[in-house]
């Protein structure tokens, strides 16, 4: 009996083991799943969503510019000549065309003792004395003025005296007209620097065909020196760093590449590039943030016009195409439509 109990004894204690070890090794094979199961899932997610396209970047080429330094000031126009002619009232024969283009040789005023005639082409004005004097009431002042050119005389600062030079280009703007811009040239200097004010003296130049410009006038005078084409950037493209300056340079792989350069002039919102670059490189233009050395990127050249996505967008039926009603997958269950055998049965 005493045998007997104790192999019970033993089976029972191997079944309890027997028990503990399948429910211990069913708990590490639940955790071996989950954490296989989770770590292909992680490796199926990243690679799905770590390869991200590489971002849109504005670039453009290097190219030849025009480049010009710049002095701007403003003067007064003077007409190119001018002719007073003093005219008592009670002489005058027939009224006096104002404002009227004469060539030379023609009549200006009929007057009893003689005719006035202009020594010149011109235009005739009339300048009026001040109401208290007295002169005016009896007489008049009348200029003839050739103004198809007119003068400007300004100063430029001693600090660009050495720069300017006899024919150089000058753009002028007129109030009257700021869309347009005339041209210039300087016609003449001073030989002295002004000890007063600081100055040279400049005499510019202007053609006025049309007569746009009147003598009086209000001008923006804008002389340009150092003159010259060479390779131009975008301002938007440099990075400084200390005294150096740097572009990203794009590869035919579209990679960007930090590349140092020597910078010139800056003009119009473009700078003179000196060294570091070549005529047709590609570099990035705007958006200077986004970007990274070693960095593919997809290039989107300056000035080209925005591709507007369609996605989202329900594409538009065609002429042809019917339109699809709400119900009409009810149609396809077939539910309320019978059969032809349906229908022979109910026939009969």
């Amino acid at each position: 009996m005493m045998v007997h109990g104790a192999n019970t004894a033993k089976i029972k204690n191997m079944k309890r083991s027997t028990k503990i070890t399948a429910i211990i090794l069913t708990f590490f094979l639940i955790i071996t799943i989950v954490v296989v199961g989770r770590t292909m899932m992680g490796n199926h997610f990243k690679k799905k969503f770590s390869k991200r396209p590489p971002p849109g970047i504005i670039v453009t080429e290097v190219v030849n510019k025009y480049f010009a330094q710049k002095v701007s000031t403003y003067g007064t126009a003077v007409p190119l000549r001018t002719k007073s002619y003093k005219i008592e009232k009670y002489e005058i024969i027939q009224p006096i065309s104002f404002n009227k283009k004469l060539k030379k040789g023609d009549v200006i005023a009929k007057l009893k003792s003689r005719n006035l005639i202009a020594s010149f082409d011109g235009v005739v004005t009339k300048r009026d004395f001040s109401n208290d004097i007295n002169v005016s009431e009896s007489s008049l002042l009348i200029n003839l003025e050739d103004i198809s050119s007119v003068y400007v005389d300004v100063d430029i600062p001693e600090l660009y005296s050495r720069f300017i030079k006899e024919n150089l280009n000058v753009d002028v703007k007129f109030s009257g007209n700021s869309e347009k811009i005339y041209s210039g040239i300087i016609d003449s200097t001073s030989g002295r620097i002004d000890i007063e004010k600081r100055s040279l003296a400049t005499r510019i130049k202007l053609k006025n065909n049309n007569f746009d410009i009147l003598p009086g006038s209000l001008l923006e005078i804008t002389i340009k020196y150092n003159e010259k084409n060479s390779l131009g950037i975008p301002d938007t493209s440099l990075m400084m760093e200390g005294d150096k300056t740097y572009v990203y340079k794009v590869s035919e792989k579209n990679v960007t590449n930090k590349t140092e350069v020597v910078i010139g002039i800056r003009d119009s919102g473009f700078i003179e590039i000196t060294s570091g670059l070549s005529q047709g490189d590609n570099i990035v233009a705007e958006g200077l943030k986004k970007v990274r050395p070693r960095l593919t990127i997809k290039p989107i050249k300056k000035g080209s016009k925005k591709v507007k996505s369609d996605w989202g967008k329900k594409a538009k039926p065609k002429k042809n195409d019917t339109k699809k009603g709400k119900f009409d997958w009810l149609k396809k269950l077939n539910i309320f439509n019978k059969t032809k055998s349906e229908k022979k049965d109910n026939k009969k």
